[in-house]
């Protein structure tokens, strides 16, 4: 008999938008480039990545809101508090920030990369996690 698919779940700062996510989550990671520090107001934000059809939107607000960032993403926010809670790609994949996970601690969603170190301020110093 096959492992259940690990499921996870988060919102929104006020719990409007809810989210389910069935595993297993892809590609955790970080960031610096400018685009994700203006959707988060942080100078890094952490990712992880699953098929849009792996993720339900469940919480009383439905879908979050969205802006569409790039020729290939619109960003995600709660409509109500504002909160950012991802990226909804063109190529179906939605990536979610880790801030917004119930519970982030989850050892497949330890980010091992990072993207755009150098857009980062140079006193500004994050460490990506071996593999595991």
């Amino acid at each position: 008999m096959a492992a259940k698919p690990k499921t996870y779940s988060g919102g929104c700062l006020c719990g409007a938008v809810r989210f389910t996510a069935v595993g297993p989550a892809a590609k955790p990671h970080t960031c610096s480039c400018k685009m994700c520090q203006r959707h988060t107001g942080s100078f890094t934000v952490s990712w992880v990545e699953f098929p849009r059809e792996s993720v339900t939107w469940n919480g009383p607000s439905g879908p979050p809101a969205t802006y569409r960032s790039s020729d290939y993403s619109s960003r995600a926010f709660c409509p109500t508090c504002g909160s950012s809670l991802g990226a909804i790609d063109d190529a179906p994949v939605i990536a979610l920030v880790l801030g917004v996970f119930d519970k982030p601690n989850a050892q497949e969603l330890m980010p091992t990369s990072h993207s755009f170190r150098s857009a980062r301020p140079k006193w500004w110093h994050v460490e990506a996690s071996p593999a595991p």
